[in-house]
């Protein structure tokens, strides 16, 4: 049965995990979500493990993270990227964006922007700080307020977010998130990205980045967020289980579950391989609930 959303063609998903610890039950809803629409609409499943943020990096859990892939069945196309090899890649950008003056240094602190309500003015765009101690910041000259998503159409973003100048150069010499992650999507190719809700803010501000380095941007899905018994986002920073060791077919079969997709009767007696070959065959995005 093929997928009823309306996916773009050729098609390349990923999946991009930070290797700040290992995969738990809401990665993985993250993970077969976008292996299984990539798979159902014949396409290419990429993997991408985004460590740009050493502070917040566990040694170790990349290696980890790969390996409860295969565990799961979860086998991705090509080699994985990893950002902490692309560098050169993203001062490129950096520097093509400060050129055509749509980047500028920022001094301001984070007290300074709480204290005038939490969004950035503009403050430092027309001062000509110098690099030292300072942020690098797109100059927002191409707005975007909102978003068609696959699964839950119109998303409006909140105005002030949409228009603020947002970091893309960070102070202590670390690539921004919003950057790296528009750089390596372009350059891999992808045209739809599957990924958890809890990423649905920063997608007015990536969109407007394709915009201005002149790129297509990919199409949006953004998938409803398990949650533990107080309500709370199933997170590494909240400590959420990694996932089980052993069979990972009643694991996979509850994150099925989740996505409110058909589960086989006796999936029992079903292989690994065969039960995410059905799950491919039967995959309905359109029946996932936000």
């Amino acid at each position: 049965m093929p997928d009823s959303l309306t996916a773009p063609s050729p098609y390349i998903g990923r999946f991009a995990p930070s290797p700040s610890g290992e995969l738990h039950f809401g990665s993985l809803i993250a993970a077969l979500g976008s292996y299984l629409r990539a798979r159902a609409c014949r396409g290419r499943w990429l993997v991408r493990i985004e460590d740009i943020d050493p502070p917040r990096e566990v040694p170790g859990a990349a290696a980890r993270i790969l390996q409860q892939l295969e565990q799961y069945g979860l086998t991705w196309d090509g080699e994985v990227l990893y950002q902490s090899d692309r560098h050169d890649a993203y001062r490129a950008v950096l520097g093509q964006l400060i050129a055509g003056g749509q980047a500028y240094y920022c001094t301001c602190s984070r007290s300074r922007i709480q204290s005038i309500g939490g969004f950035y003015d503009g403050h430092c765009r027309l001062l000509h700080r110098g690099a030292e101690h300072a942020a690098l910041r797109l100059h927002q000259t191409a707005p975007v307020y909102g978003f068609e998503d696959g699964l839950r159409g119109w998303l409006a973003a909140d105005t002030r977010m949409a228009e603020e100048d947002f970091i893309i150069h960070r102070r202590d010499g670390l690539f921004a998130y919003n950057l790296a992650v528009v750089v390596d999507d372009h350059h891999q190719g992808v045209t739809e990205i599957v990924r958890g809700a809890d990423l649905i803010e920063p997608t007015v501000r990536q969109i407007a980045l394709y915009r201005q380095l002149g790129w297509p941007a990919p199409r949006y899905i953004h998938l409803p967020l398990a949650l533990n018994a107080h309500g709370d986002k199933l997170s590494k920073q909240n400590h959420a289980p990694p996932l089980p060791a052993g069979d990972p077919r009643p694991t996979l079969v509850a994150a099925l579950r989740f996505l409110h997709q058909p589960v086989p009767a006796q999936w029992q007696d079903l292989s690994l391989p065969q039960l995410l070959a059905y799950a491919v065959d039967q995959w309905q995005a359109s029946d996932i609930v936000p």
